[in-house]
């Protein structure tokens, strides 16, 4: 219990604290390309309005001296007298001046973009590549007939940003900025971060692991209280239930049987059957039942429980049909298995409708499948696994008049799990509800 407990809490937390991390990284990673975007964006409004060029710059200037060799005496201006509102400057409309923090000044120059400018007729007037290395002209007429063909007035094409503008002349320009570098740096980032979340998240299972068994002992410890009350007080409860039975007894030697010592023994039997399951689930919690595993005849089994319960079930006047696949063995317990089968067929005679009909079936495949279908007039609506929770009782009136305590669907998944397998409910239309069990054929590894 403890086990499942530390494993249970250990797969809860490092699944809350994977959800954070991705949420994070991704977050981070998308607020940066975004950023990336955004940067981009006002640059190409500033090229746009400047007619392809930042203010300030003198392309002339910038051809010359790209064109010269690298001397030092090499003094051509790059830039030409303007109005200082109209530098790259800090009161630029990309900067963050409210926050003191501006671009530098070398933005101009470090940029990577290319310009293709069109007269009113669509023909290709000027390409400025001085601030590009790696397209040629006849390259960047490519790139921007495709962008003109594609009707789109910015976004991506591979690793450029572009905007287009038309002039009210009917002239036009394109210009492309290169972010393959910024891309490049958000991918890396990506990878970091990723990284580094997969290190922080190794860290964090390690802590949640060696930390889990304190996180868990509280509740441990309230269960362990549970299961020892369970067990005292049906241990405790068995003597007085043997005393009454007995007294029971005498009395109907000497006085014979009457309603009210009929109605005390049937009151006897629903506790011995309360405390036998109560004390079935408590053993299998603690993993300390005594079940025995050996090769047995699953199939003579079934059908030895299922006629057992045949004469109680039509003298009630419901159909009782038995569809049993001969030769089926299985490695088990054949008491629980037995206990298994009676209680589902208890609890098909107690809740099936009135006039109704029980359906046993047993039969294999890959796996051995038991099943018991019974007509109800109320099926539980929502999902029906919580008919397996222990005490849980659909309709408490109907579980009062029939005895049913809302335990005995809870041993039989007990029992089911104990032998590597599962049981469900499901419905089959509106008045029938079936029990399947799914069985191994064989012994599970775990199990000796």
């Amino acid at each position: 219990m403890v086990k499942k407990l530390r494993k249970k809490f250990v797969i809860t937390a490092m699944l809350s604290l994977l959800l954070i991390l991705v949420v994070m990284i991704g977050v981070i990673n998308a607020v940066n390309l975004y950023s990336v975007y955004q940067d981009a964006d006002n640059l190409l409004s500033i090229l746009t309005t400047n007619d392809g060029r930042f203010p300030g710059m003198n392309n002339e200037a910038f051809k010359k001296h790209f064109e010269q060799d690298n001397s030092s005496s090499s003094s051509s201006s790059l830039e030409t007298p303007v109005p200082p509102n109209e530098r790259f400057a800090p009161d630029a409309p990309f900067s963050f001046a409210r926050l003191n923090i501006t671009r530098s000044a070398e933005m101009p120059y470090q940029s990577r973009y290319f310009v293709v400018k069109y007269d009113s007729s669509g023909n290709v007037t000027e390409t400025d590549l001085l601030h590009i290395a790696a397209i040629t002209e006849d390259d960047a007429k490519e790139i921007a007939a495709s962008i003109n063909s594609s009707g789109k007035s910015k976004g991506m094409y591979h690793s450029y940003r572009y905007k287009k503008k038309e002039n009210d002349d009917g002239s036009s320009l394109i210009v492309f900025i290169d972010l393959s570098a910024s891309l490049f740096n958000s991918f890396k980032l990506l990878i970091q971060s990723l990284i580094i979340g997969a290190l922080a998240l190794v860290a964090m299972f390690i802590l949640v692991f060696i930390f889990s068994s304190q996180a868990v002992a509280p509740v441990v410890e309230s269960l362990d209280k549970q299961k020892r009350f369970i067990t005292d007080a049906g241990h405790e409860l068995k003597t007085p239930l043997a005393i009454i039975s007995a007294n029971v007894d005498v009395l109907e030697l000497e006085a014979g049987k009457s309603e009210w010592t009929s109605s005390i023994r049937n009151q006897t039997k629903r506790m011995n059957s309360l405390v036998k399951n109560m004390l079935t689930l408590s053993r299998m919690d603690e993993e300390r039942i005594n079940v025995v595993f050996s090769d047995f005849d699953l199939s003579q089994t079934i059908r030895e429980a299922a006629t057992s319960f045949q004469t109680v079930a039509e003298s009630k006047g419901k159909k009782y049909q038995i569809d049993i696949a001969d030769g089926i063995h299985i490695t088990g317990d054949k008491n629980a298995i037995n206990q298994l089968a009676s209680l589902l067929l208890d609890n098909a005679i107690k809740y099936s409708s009135e006039s109704g009909s029980i359906h046993v079936i047993l039969s294999k495949n890959k796996n051995i499948v038991f099943e018991v279908a019974n007509t109800c007039d109320n099926i539980p609506s929502g999902n029906l696994d919580r008919l397996f929770d222990r005490f849980y009782r659909a309709d408490s009136s109907r579980s009062r008049e029939s005895g049913g305590y809302g335990i005995g669907l809870s041993v039989a998944r007990a029992i089911s799990v104990s032998h590597g397998g599962n049981i469900e409910a499901v419905r089959d239309g509106d008045k029938i509800i079936r029990f399947i069990v799914t069985l191994p054929g064989q012994l599970p590894k775990n199990k000796k």
